[in-house]
Order: structure tokens, then C-alpha cells, then sequence
């Protein structure tokens, strides 16, 4: 399949750790997909294609890891590999579990690249069931630095970039991601904003595309204490670059969706005042040119 752009990021999900529809849900959200008004979600995750060396590469290994490998090599390239490599960006249960499927049970597949945060891996390699991806060479974990350049190949870099989250098992990061002419970063979970010790308004202008936390749409959300399961809402964060520019606006995609948010709905009014305040969704199939 010939494409415009021989390096590019693609949206392989975009919904909460948990998946849309989410298990059990009875409300109107969920009711949506089950009365056939709605398509299912799959969670959040990215692809990085480089189709002039040949290798791919992918944002966190979700729950639907399988389905997601199958589309870039289906879709974008079958270069005989699952993948060239995973970049995990924590331990909570959206972003690292897809790993089980390479494992003795399932692919059983020969020291992928999985790179790592210095608490990710060792909480990768001293907790079963995922210490016996490494004892059994399933996975090759490779360490990451916070803010340190990785040189994927001679025109990909990436580079780790901590964030302030619940950090039980590992520490969190986003990653900006640097082709040979554009950027992207990709921020899919943070406690807030003003938590970070970044200007997140800065690192937005500093890339091409910004992939950025919308777990929740506003407080009061969830019959639960929201304070609890911190992130930013997407009224916040309109409101914090409410005096950017529409150019700036515009490089912000909304990602990792969970189920009560209204706007991971295909069709919602308030999706469409977001856009028209100049802000974006992502949306799964999206390409994104690094060329």
C-alpha cells in the first residue's frame, strides 16, 4: 500500500485503560454502544511507522495489544516482525498488559525491544507474571532516562519526559516523539497540569502535534470522590490555552478517553464545541506525517 509520508505516527486507541464500552456499565454512555449508536473504543495507544527503514513501533502495549500489532502490519507494514519495539509509559493496566501476549502462553516471541523507566523495569523483572517475559527471553527490556534522547535509527529519536501520576509500581512519563521534520508529544495520563514541573502551554508549541490526556471532561463526572483519580479535564485544559493561538489549539489531539467522558462518543455536541474552540480528538486510523 503506497503512503504520501514514509515516517509517521498513527492512533491505534484512544479510550481509558478499561476500554469502551467499560465492563458492567449500565448507563447511558455504555447504553450507546449496546443499542448500536456507537463504535467500540480501543485503549489508548500509538504507532510509529518508518516505512524507509522498515520498522514500527508502538506507545504502551494495551489490552488490545493484538488487535493493534494486526493493524500496522495489516494496514501500514509487515516487515516479518510483531514489532521493532514497545515504549511503555507506566504500570497501570491500560498501558503495559498487552505485554502477556508475548509471552510462553501466547506468541512466545524472541527479545522484543520493550523500553522502559528505570521502576518499570524493575517492576517488570521482579513480579510474576512478567518476570517470566525476561527469564524466558520473551522481551529485552532496554532502560530509559528521564529526558534523555533515545536514538531509535538514524532519523527517530525519542525521548521520556517525566510526569506526575499515581505512581504506584513505576514512575510515568509521556514521550515526545521527533522524525526528521516534525514532533509530537504524547501525554495519555498526568494528575494536572500545574502539578508538572513543565509549562505544558510551552512544550505544546514546541512540537507539531500534542496527544494529551482527556480522561475526564469536567468534575462531578463520576459518583466518586474525582480528587481521588486525579487528571485534567478537558475544560480545564481549554481553559488553560484559552488565550493561545488557533495555531497552537490546533496541534492538541484529546486522547485516552474514559467511558463517562461524552466526548469519546462519535457524535456529542459537546465534541463540536471543542473543535470549534480549535482544539482536535483523536481519532483511531489518524495519520500524522514526521516527514
Amino acid at each position: 500500500m503506497p503512503f504520501k509520508s514514509r515516517q509517521f505516527i498513527t492512533v491505534l486507541g484512544i479510550a481509558q485503560d478499561a476500554g469502551y464500552p467499560q465492563i458492567n456499565c449500565k448507563n447511558d454512555c455504555c447504553k450507546a454502544f449496546y443499542d448500536g449508536n456507537e463504535s467500540k473504543k480501543l485503549v489508548s495507544c500509538l504507532g510509529l511507522i518508518d516505512l524507509d527503514n522498515e520498522e514500527k513501533y508502538i506507545f504502551d502495549a494495551t489490552p488490545d495489544f493484538t488487535e493493534q500489532t494486526q493493524i500496522l502490519k495489516s494496514k501500514y507494514l509487515d516487515n516479518n516482525q510483531i514489532i521493532n519495539g514497545v515504549f511503555l509509559t507506566h504500570a497501570h493496566i491500560g498501558h503495559y498488559t498487552g505485554l502477556m501476549y508475548l509471552g510462553f502462553e501466547a506468541l512466545g516471541s524472541n527479545e522484543i525491544p520493550v523500553y522502559a523507566m528505570p521502576r518499570m523495569k524493575d517492576y517488570l523483572e521482579n513480579n510474576g507474571p512478567w518476570s517470566q517475559l525476561t527469564s524466558f527471553k520473551n522481551i529485552d527490556i532496554k532502560p530509559l532516562q528521564n529526558d534523555s534522547i533515545m536514538h531509535v535509527n538514524k532519523d527517530l529519536k525519542v525521548t521520556p519526559l517525566l510526569v506526575p501520576h499515581r505512581d504506584e509500581f513505576s514512575e510515568t512519563v509521556g514521550y515526545k516523539i521527533e522524525g526528521k521534520s516534525k514532533s509530537a508529544l504524547f501525554i495519555p495520563d498526568i494528575d494536572k497540569w500545574e502539578k508538572w514541573e513543565r509549562s505544558i502551554i510551552d512544550e505544546v508549541k514546541k512540537v507539531d502535534y500534542a496527544f494529551l490526556d482527556a480522561s475526564f471532561f469536567r468534575n462531578g463526572e463520576l459518583d466518586r470522590d474525582m480528587s481521588k483519580i486525579p487528571h485534567p479535564f478537558t475544560t480545564e485544559t481549554t481553559s488553560l490555552f484559552e488565550n493561545e493561538s488557533v495555531a497552537t489549539k490546533n496541534k492538541i489531539y484529546f486522547i485516552h478517553f474514559n467511558h463517562s467522558n461524552p466526548t469519546i462518543r462519535d457524535n456529542h455536541p459537546l465534541r463540536d464545541s471543542i473543535q470549534n474552540l480549535g482544539f482536535n480528538f483523536a481519532k483511531e486510523g489518524a495519520v500524522f506525517d514526521l516527514y
